[in-house]
C-alpha cells in the first residue's frame, strides 16, 4: 500500500497537451494582434491631445507626441475667438444643425418606415426598392442641381438647404434600419391595437416608437455624428462667417497669405470631440440594445 503511494508521488507529470498549447498561443498572437490595431487606432487622438500643448511651430515636423514644456495658450487663445467671432457662436451653430437633423430623421424615417413596414398598399414594394436604389447615388451627382434649386428660391446662406432633406426622409439608411427594426414586431400587436379602436398614428405612436427605441437611438447618435461633422454641406451653403459651424470655424485659423494656427485650430477641434464623446456615451447602452435584439423584452 504505501509502495504504491510513493509510487504515484513521485511519478512524472504529464506533458501539457498540444491542443492546450496551440490554443494559448493563438490567444496570445490575437491579443497582442488586438493590441496593434488599438495602438494604430488610438494614434491620431493622442497625437491631437500632445499637438494641443505644443507652440505652432513644433507642431508641424515634430516627432515627439508630448511636449517638453506644455503650453495652454493655445485654448486661452479660443476665448478671444476668430475674426471677432466667438468660439461659442460655433458650436451653438453646429448644435443647432445637429439637434434639428436628429429631430428630423427620427420623426420623417420613422414614420415613412410605419408605412412601409406596418401598411399594405399598391407599389410598396416597388417604392422601397426605388428608396433603397437612392444610397447607391453618390453625393456630388446631386449637389449641383439641388444648389441651383436652393438659389432659386432664395435659401443659400440658411439652415434650410441643409435640414430640409432630413424632415422628408430623403435618408434611405436610417429608413431601411426602422424598416427591418419594425418587420420583427408581431403583428397582433397591431390587430389588438384595431380592436381597441387604434387608428395608424395611434399605433405608431404608442406601440411602435416604444419598442422601437434602440433603433430610433442607433438613428439619432449616427445622424447627430455625420451632422456635427459635417463639412461639405455647410461649406456649400453657408457663406457668412456668423452662420459657421464648428467644421467651417476651424478653417478660419488659416488666413489669406496660408499661414496657419495650427496650434489653435488643433485645440479648437480636440474641444469639439466633447460634445459628441458625450452624446455617444450617454446612449451608447441603447446603441448595443439596437445592434443585439429585435426590439422585444421579455
Amino acid at each position: 500500500m504505501s509502495t504504491t503511494t510513493a509510487t504515484s508521488a513521485t511519478a512524472p507529470t504529464s506533458p501539457e497537451p498540444s491542443g492546450l498549447g496551440r490554443r494559448r498561443t493563438g490567444s496570445l498572437v490575437w491579443h497582442v494582434s488586438a493590441l496593434l490595431v488599438l495602438v494604430v487606432v488610438l494614434y491620431p487622438v493622442v497625437w491631437v491631445i500632445g499637438a494641443s500643448f505644443k507652440p505652432s511651430k513644433e507642431i508641424v515636423g515634430s516627432l515627439e507626441l508630448f511636449p517638453t514644456e506644455p503650453i495652454v495658450a493655445n485654448f486661452k487663445g479660443l476665448a478671444d475667438g476668430i475674426a471677432d467671432i466667438p468660439i461659442a457662436t460655433f458650436f451653438q451653430n453646429s448644435l443647432f444643425y445637429a439637434l434639428g437633423a436628429v429631430v428630423g430623421i427620427l420623426v420623417s424615417c420613422s414614420l415613412t418606415a410605419y408605412a412601409f413596414a406596418r401598411i399594405r398598399f399598391a407599389g410598396r414594394n416597388l417604392m422601397f426598392s426605388l428608396m433603397i436604389g437612392t444610397l447607391l447615388l453618390p453625393y456630388h451627382v446631386l449637389l449641383i442641381p439641388q444648389y441651383v434649386m436652393f438659389q432659386k428660391l432664395e435659401l443659400i446662406n440658411t439652415y434650410v438647404p441643409l435640414l430640409i432633406g432630413k424632415y422628408l426622409a430623403t435618408e434611405a439608411f436610417f429608413v431601411f434600419l426602422m424598416v427591418q427594426f419594425m418587420r420583427n414586431l408581431p403583428k397582433e400587436l397591431d390587430e389588438a391595437a384595431r380592436l381597441d379602436g387604434c387608428g395608424h398614428l395611434r399605433i405608431y405612436w404608442s406601440i411602435i416608437l416604444p419598442l422601437c427605441r434602440p433603433a430610433l437611438i442607433t438613428s439619432a447618435i449616427f445622424t447627430f455624428i455625420n451632422a456635427w461633422n459635417d463639412f461639405m454641406g455647410p461649406l456649400i451653403y453657408l457663406n457668412e462667417p456668423g452662420n459657421y459651424t464648428v467644421s467651417l470655424g476651424m478653417m478660419m485659423f488659416m488666413d489669406q497669405e496660408g499661414v496657419a494656427n495650427y496650434g489653435g485650430m488643433i485645440a479648437m477641434s480636440l474641444v469639439a470631440l466633447l460634445p459628441v464623446l458625450v452624446f455617444f456615451l450617454a446612449f451608447q447602452r441603447y446603441l448595443i440594445d439596437g445592434m443585439a435584439t429585435s426590439g422585444l423584452k421579455g
